[in-house]
Protein backbone atom coordinates (compact mmCIF):
# COMPACT_ATOMS: atom_id res chain seq x y z
CA UNK A 1 0.00 0.00 0.00
CA UNK A 2 2.89 2.36 0.78
CA UNK A 3 4.28 1.80 -2.75
CA UNK A 4 0.94 2.69 -4.32
CA UNK A 5 0.70 5.79 -2.13
CA UNK A 6 4.22 6.83 -3.12
CA UNK A 7 3.36 6.48 -6.81
CA UNK A 8 0.15 8.50 -6.50
CA UNK A 9 1.62 11.25 -4.32
CA UNK A 10 4.68 11.55 -6.56
CA UNK A 11 2.54 11.73 -9.71
CA UNK A 12 0.20 14.39 -8.31
CA UNK A 13 2.96 16.58 -6.90
CA UNK A 14 5.10 16.23 -10.01
CA UNK A 15 2.14 16.83 -12.32
CA UNK A 16 1.11 20.04 -10.57
CA UNK A 17 4.64 21.46 -10.67
CA UNK A 18 5.37 20.43 -14.25
CA UNK A 19 1.93 21.44 -15.52
CA UNK A 20 2.26 24.92 -14.01
CA UNK A 21 5.81 25.40 -15.31
CA UNK A 22 5.00 24.26 -18.84
CA UNK A 23 1.87 26.42 -18.93
CA UNK A 24 4.00 29.52 -18.33
CA UNK A 25 6.26 28.52 -21.23
CA UNK A 26 3.24 27.86 -23.44
CA UNK A 27 1.66 31.23 -22.74
CA UNK A 28 4.85 32.91 -23.92
CA UNK A 29 5.42 30.59 -26.88
CA UNK A 30 3.04 28.14 -28.54
CA UNK A 31 -0.15 29.84 -27.33
CA UNK A 32 0.86 33.08 -29.03
CA UNK A 33 1.57 31.25 -32.29
CA UNK A 34 -1.75 29.38 -32.10
CA UNK A 35 -3.60 32.66 -31.58
CA UNK A 36 -1.95 34.09 -34.70
CA UNK A 37 -2.83 30.98 -36.71
CA UNK A 38 -6.46 31.15 -35.59
CA UNK A 39 -6.73 34.57 -37.22
CA UNK A 40 -5.76 33.03 -40.57
CA UNK A 41 -8.05 30.05 -39.94
CA UNK A 42 -11.10 32.20 -39.22
CA UNK A 43 -10.36 34.39 -42.23
CA UNK A 44 -10.13 31.32 -44.46
CA UNK A 45 -13.35 29.87 -43.08
CA UNK A 46 -15.14 33.17 -43.64
CA UNK A 47 -14.04 33.26 -47.30
CA UNK A 48 -14.99 29.62 -47.98
CA UNK A 49 -18.13 29.41 -45.85
CA UNK A 50 -20.67 29.78 -48.70
CA UNK A 51 -19.02 26.98 -50.68
CA UNK A 52 -18.62 24.68 -47.72
CA UNK A 53 -22.23 24.46 -46.53
CA UNK A 54 -23.51 20.90 -46.69
CA UNK A 55 -27.16 20.68 -47.82
CA UNK A 56 -27.41 17.25 -46.17
CA UNK A 57 -25.97 18.09 -42.75
CA UNK A 58 -26.79 21.79 -42.56
CA UNK A 59 -23.42 22.53 -40.97
CA UNK A 60 -20.09 23.95 -42.05
CA UNK A 61 -17.31 21.50 -42.81
CA UNK A 62 -13.83 22.55 -41.72
CA UNK A 63 -11.61 22.88 -44.79
CA UNK A 64 -8.46 21.97 -42.85
CA UNK A 65 -9.54 18.43 -42.12
CA UNK A 66 -10.86 19.06 -38.59
CA UNK A 67 -14.53 18.58 -37.84
CA UNK A 68 -16.29 21.27 -35.81
CA UNK A 69 -19.88 21.20 -34.61
CA UNK A 70 -21.58 24.48 -35.33
CA UNK A 71 -22.18 26.25 -32.04
CA UNK A 72 -19.86 23.90 -30.15
CA UNK A 73 -18.61 25.17 -26.80
CA UNK A 74 -15.08 26.38 -26.36
CA UNK A 75 -13.47 28.41 -23.54
CA UNK A 76 -13.48 32.14 -24.09
CA UNK A 77 -10.25 34.01 -24.61
CA UNK A 78 -8.52 35.37 -21.56
CA UNK A 79 -8.63 33.91 -18.07
CA UNK A 80 -11.03 31.06 -18.88
CA UNK A 81 -8.86 29.75 -21.70
CA UNK A 82 -5.71 30.08 -19.59
CA UNK A 83 -7.33 28.25 -16.69
CA UNK A 84 -8.41 25.34 -18.88
CA UNK A 85 -4.93 25.18 -20.41
CA UNK A 86 -3.26 24.99 -16.99
CA UNK A 87 -5.74 22.36 -15.80
CA UNK A 88 -5.25 20.26 -18.94
CA UNK A 89 -1.46 20.49 -18.64
CA UNK A 90 -1.55 19.43 -14.99
CA UNK A 91 -3.86 16.49 -15.68
CA UNK A 92 -1.70 15.40 -18.61
CA UNK A 93 1.45 15.64 -16.49
CA UNK A 94 -0.17 13.67 -13.65
CA UNK A 95 -1.21 10.93 -16.07
CA UNK A 96 2.24 10.61 -17.61
CA UNK A 97 3.86 10.76 -14.16
CA UNK A 98 1.67 7.88 -13.00
CA UNK A 99 2.89 5.77 -15.91
CA UNK A 100 6.50 6.82 -15.36
CA UNK A 101 6.44 6.15 -11.61
CA UNK A 102 4.72 2.81 -12.18
CA UNK A 103 7.47 1.76 -14.59
CA UNK A 104 10.15 2.93 -12.16
CA UNK A 105 8.50 0.92 -9.38
CA UNK A 106 8.35 -2.18 -11.58
CA UNK A 107 12.04 -1.70 -12.35
CA UNK A 108 12.64 -2.01 -8.60
CA UNK A 109 15.81 0.07 -8.38
CA UNK A 110 16.37 3.46 -6.69
CA UNK A 111 16.19 6.33 -9.17
CA UNK A 112 18.05 9.61 -8.76
CA UNK A 113 17.13 12.81 -10.57
CA UNK A 114 19.74 12.00 -13.25
CA UNK A 115 18.28 8.56 -13.93
CA UNK A 116 14.81 10.08 -13.81
CA UNK A 117 15.94 12.56 -16.44
CA UNK A 118 16.86 9.69 -18.76
CA UNK A 119 13.43 8.14 -18.17
CA UNK A 120 11.91 11.49 -19.10
CA UNK A 121 14.00 11.78 -22.25
CA UNK A 122 12.86 8.29 -23.24
CA UNK A 123 9.28 9.48 -22.82
CA UNK A 124 10.08 12.53 -24.96
CA UNK A 125 11.38 10.25 -27.71
CA UNK A 126 8.27 8.03 -27.55
CA UNK A 127 5.60 10.71 -27.30
CA UNK A 128 7.09 13.58 -29.30
CA UNK A 129 10.08 12.77 -31.49
CA UNK A 130 8.98 9.46 -33.04
CA UNK A 131 5.36 10.49 -33.84
CA UNK A 132 6.57 13.89 -35.08
CA UNK A 133 8.46 12.22 -37.92
CA UNK A 134 5.11 11.36 -39.49
CA UNK A 135 2.71 13.77 -37.81
CA UNK A 136 4.42 17.05 -36.91
CA UNK A 137 2.66 19.49 -34.56
CA UNK A 138 -0.07 21.33 -36.44
CA UNK A 139 -1.37 24.85 -36.23
CA UNK A 140 -5.09 25.59 -36.62
CA UNK A 141 -5.98 25.66 -40.30
CA UNK A 142 -3.48 22.96 -41.28
CA UNK A 143 -4.84 20.19 -43.55
CA UNK A 144 -4.72 16.79 -41.88
CA UNK A 145 -5.93 13.22 -42.16
CA UNK A 146 -9.02 12.02 -40.22
CA UNK A 147 -8.58 12.30 -36.46
CA UNK A 148 -9.17 8.59 -35.78
CA UNK A 149 -6.45 7.56 -38.24
CA UNK A 150 -3.96 10.00 -36.74
CA UNK A 151 -4.73 8.89 -33.19
CA UNK A 152 -4.31 5.22 -34.07
CA UNK A 153 -0.98 5.81 -35.82
CA UNK A 154 0.26 8.03 -32.97
CA UNK A 155 -0.57 5.44 -30.31
CA UNK A 156 1.03 2.63 -32.33
CA UNK A 157 4.17 4.69 -32.94
CA UNK A 158 4.53 5.68 -29.27
CA UNK A 159 4.08 2.08 -28.08
CA UNK A 160 6.47 0.72 -30.71
CA UNK A 161 9.12 3.28 -29.78
CA UNK A 162 8.70 2.55 -26.06
CA UNK A 163 9.06 -1.18 -26.72
CA UNK A 164 12.19 -0.64 -28.78
CA UNK A 165 13.81 1.63 -26.18
CA UNK A 166 13.00 -0.86 -23.42
CA UNK A 167 14.62 -3.69 -25.37
CA UNK A 168 17.76 -1.67 -25.98
CA UNK A 169 17.99 -0.37 -22.40
CA UNK A 170 17.20 -3.54 -20.47
CA UNK A 171 18.27 -6.47 -22.66
CA UNK A 172 21.60 -5.22 -24.03
CA UNK A 173 21.94 -8.13 -26.44
CA UNK A 174 22.47 -8.14 -30.22
CA UNK A 175 19.13 -9.80 -30.97
CA UNK A 176 17.33 -7.24 -28.79
CA UNK A 177 18.89 -4.36 -30.73
CA UNK A 178 17.82 -5.89 -34.05
CA UNK A 179 14.26 -6.46 -32.84
CA UNK A 180 14.15 -2.96 -31.32
CA UNK A 181 15.17 -1.30 -34.59
CA UNK A 182 12.56 -3.30 -36.50
CA UNK A 183 9.81 -2.46 -34.01
CA UNK A 184 10.68 1.25 -33.93
CA UNK A 185 10.82 1.45 -37.73
CA UNK A 186 7.58 -0.48 -38.35
CA UNK A 187 5.09 2.43 -37.95
CA UNK A 188 7.21 4.63 -40.21
CA UNK A 189 7.44 1.94 -42.86
CA UNK A 190 3.65 1.62 -42.74
CA UNK A 191 3.42 5.39 -43.02
CA UNK A 192 1.48 8.07 -41.20
CA UNK A 193 -2.01 9.07 -42.40
CA UNK A 194 -1.79 11.62 -45.20
CA UNK A 195 -3.80 14.82 -45.45
CA UNK A 196 -6.19 15.22 -48.40
CA UNK A 197 -4.56 16.61 -51.52
CA UNK A 198 -5.35 20.00 -52.92
CA UNK A 199 -5.59 21.78 -49.58
CA UNK A 200 -3.03 24.27 -48.33
CA UNK A 201 -2.31 25.42 -44.81
CA UNK A 202 -3.92 28.74 -43.99
CA UNK A 203 -1.11 30.02 -41.78
CA UNK A 204 2.20 31.15 -43.33
CA UNK A 205 4.94 28.54 -43.60
CA UNK A 206 7.27 30.57 -41.38
CA UNK A 207 4.67 30.52 -38.62
CA UNK A 208 4.37 26.73 -38.92
CA UNK A 209 8.14 26.31 -38.56
CA UNK A 210 8.16 28.52 -35.48
CA UNK A 211 5.32 26.50 -33.98
CA UNK A 212 7.03 23.15 -34.56
CA UNK A 213 10.25 24.41 -32.98
CA UNK A 214 8.41 25.89 -30.00
CA UNK A 215 6.32 22.73 -29.52
CA UNK A 216 9.41 20.52 -29.54
CA UNK A 217 11.24 22.68 -27.01
CA UNK A 218 8.18 22.86 -24.77
CA UNK A 219 7.77 19.09 -24.91
CA UNK A 220 11.47 18.60 -24.13
CA UNK A 221 11.15 20.81 -21.06
CA UNK A 222 7.98 18.97 -20.03
CA UNK A 223 9.59 15.53 -20.16
CA UNK A 224 12.91 16.63 -18.65
CA UNK A 225 11.12 18.12 -15.64
CA UNK A 226 8.70 15.21 -15.43
CA UNK A 227 11.47 12.60 -15.39
CA UNK A 228 13.85 14.34 -13.01
CA UNK A 229 11.14 15.37 -10.53
CA UNK A 230 9.45 11.95 -10.66
CA UNK A 231 12.75 10.23 -9.85
CA UNK A 232 13.63 12.64 -7.06
CA UNK A 233 10.24 12.79 -5.36
CA UNK A 234 9.48 9.08 -5.72
CA UNK A 235 12.87 8.19 -4.23
CA UNK A 236 12.22 10.44 -1.24
CA UNK A 237 8.77 9.01 -0.61
CA UNK A 238 10.16 5.49 -0.80
CA UNK A 239 13.04 6.35 1.53
CA UNK A 240 10.63 7.87 4.04
CA UNK A 241 8.37 4.82 3.84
Amino acid sequence: MSLFRSIVFTAVLTGVIVGAAVSIIQFAGTSQLIAKAEVYEKAGEAEEAPAMVSPMAGAHVHDAGHDHDEGGWEPSDGFERMAFTVAANMLTAIGYALVLCGLIAIRGKPVTWREGLFWGLAGFACVMIAPMLGLPPELPGTPSAPLEDRQLWWIGTALATATGIALIAFQRRPWAAVVAIAVIAAPHLIGAPVAPEGKDALAPEALEHQFVAAAVMTSLLFWALLGSLSGTIFNRFESAA
